[in-house]
């Protein structure tokens, strides 16, 4: 075991076997293997172009790598790495790549350090998962926006909420609107990490204070897709700041969703019937031959409380930990990984969730005015007629609690009532819920216009977040 270890040349012996279990991330960070063999490719051009090992021996580090990439990709190179005793999937891949190519291999690691190594891949790593994750939350504030325009044709209404008790009518476009422009939100995160993710690169740091071997790291970085080489090497190899960022970014795209899961879960209860989840999105019971239980937006609304909790011990990790490298930085990364992968399935699931609602439209917009939902529209006709605010609550409060002890809607004679006690000419005070959303002058409202362009921005914005960008150069000098 002595001998397979990078850092074996200064112990008489090998580890503890099981102290050398405890400290190996291999089954965490399997899922790194692709972009450490890009990484290591990077490597050899860095090698190459500094002139450090000739083109022959590049040759065979580069075909060699590209053997390890096909078995990766064919999913050999995971069930090889399991029957090892490697530390963690960078020395696996090393292992392997001396498997192919012995001599070629023992210079693969000239320059290089497991730190500098790590971060470059974990980088990767990031900008691949916020891209996917952007594509994701993409298409969520696709399907919202669409069926928003849908609904906005048919009209459909209902009774939003505060507090879980009706509080004004909106249209339902207005609420998937709503449901758009925060996961847009989402979108622009994602973008701005995996922006960041590639802007420097690490590799060529060394274990932390750089090189006295002459890597062509501007080479390297722009083999990568990076815009520069990292300006302080000290720095980039215990840097997981935009790593953090991704798993932020994460745990704020579940909050989202599970928030919209909230509400879909209530509505499709009997007592709403607001939705119907289609079978394809329903679970039963082992023992109630009636149920149809909304498991997957359950499930969703569950997810964020994970990825908050990995986030949470990432950077509780990084917290106590001194500038450079330290193995505490092992802990950060798997916590990362795994609260990026489960959260993301998670938000996989919620996109392919959401296409499985029917709206039923008749109901929501039977029981849009119902609780009493148009009051604050008469209020602010008495208020539009020059009553003060707490004078035009009071009065229209007052008529409120008269027709819930008669057991009835507010009505034309409760507009009687208030004028006459208030001595106000009331026009145009709003008694349905049609009329209540018709009314709404402000930007941003329930009104149908306002809501129109709101949805029309939110397409426009996420088509300019979908255009390639271009990315200035950032000078190392």
């Amino acid at each position: 075991m002595k001998n397979e270890l990078q850092w074996g040349g200064r112990f008489n012996a090998a580890p503890d076997e099981a102290l050398l279990r405890f400290g190996s991330s291999l089954n965490d960070d399997l899922v790194l293997a692709p972009f450490d063999v890009i990484c290591s490719r990077a490597h050899v051009v860095a090698l190459r172009n500094g002139t450090i090992i000739d083109e022959a021996t590049a040759d065979a580090l580069d075909t060699a790598l590209a053997h390890v990439a096909k078995e990766i990709a064919e999913g050999d190179f995971t069930s090889w790495a399991e029957t090892t005793d490697c530390e963690d999937v960078h020395g696996a891949i090393d292992r392997r790549v001396r498997d192919y190519a012995p001599a070629a291999g023992d210079r693969l690691h000239s320059g290089r350090s497991r730190n500098d190594q790590v971060a470059t891949t974990l980088l990767l790593y990031v900008a691949d998962r916020a891209r996917e994750a952007e594509t994701i939350a993409s298409r969520i504030v696709q399907h919202l926006v669409a069926t928003a325009e849908r609904e906005l044709a048919a009209k459909t209404m209902l009774a939003a909420t505060t507090h879980w008790q009706p509080a004004q009518p909106i249209l339902l476009a207005f609420w998937l609107a709503a449901g758009a422009e925060g996961f847009l939100r989402v979108v622009r995160r994602f973008h701005r990490v995996a922006e960041d993710a590639i802007r420097f690169c690490p590799l060529g740091s060394g274990a932390v204070s750089g090189s006295t071997l002459p890597l062509a790291r501007r080479e390297a970085a722009a083999y990568l897709g990076f815009t520069a080489p990292s300006r302080v090497a000290l720095d980039a190899i215990g840097n997981r700041d935009v790593a953090c960022d991704l798993m932020h970014a994460v745990a704020r795209a579940l909050i989202e969703a599970s928030r919209i899961s909230e509400e879909i879960v209530i509505w499709a209860t009997p007592a709403f019937g607001y939705v119907r989840l289609d079978d394809a999105a329903s679970t039963g019971s082992s023992l109630m031959p009636q149920k149809r239980n909304p498991d997957p937006f359950e499930l969703v609304r569950s997810s964020a409380a994970g990825a908050i909790g990995a986030l949470t011990a990432a950077l509780g990790t990084l917290s106590g930990l001194a500038l450079s490298y330290h193995r505490d930085l092992q802990e950060t990364k798997a916590h990362i990984i795994s609260g990026t992968e489960r959260g993301l399935a998670a938000l996989r699931a919620f996109a392919q969730a959401l296409p499985y609602i029917d709206f039923q439209r008749e109901r929501m917009s039977t029981h849009a005015a119902q609780g009493y939902t148009v009051a604050t529209d008469v209020a602010d006709a008495l208020i539009g007629a020059g009553l003060p605010a707490r004078a035009a609550h009071e009065a229209v409060g007052t008529r409120v609690a008269i027709a819930e002890q008669e057991g009835r809607d507010l009505n034309a004679s409760d507009i009687t009532a208030i004028a006459d006690a208030t001595t106000c000419t009331i026009h145009g005070a709003p008694l349905d819920a049609a009329a209540s959303i018709a009314a709404k002058r402000t930007i941003g409202s329930t009104a149908p216009e306002h809501v129109a362009k709101a949805l029309a921005s939110i397409r426009v914005e996420l088509a300019s977040l979908e255009s390639p960008c271009n990315h200035e150069s950032e000078t190392t000098d």
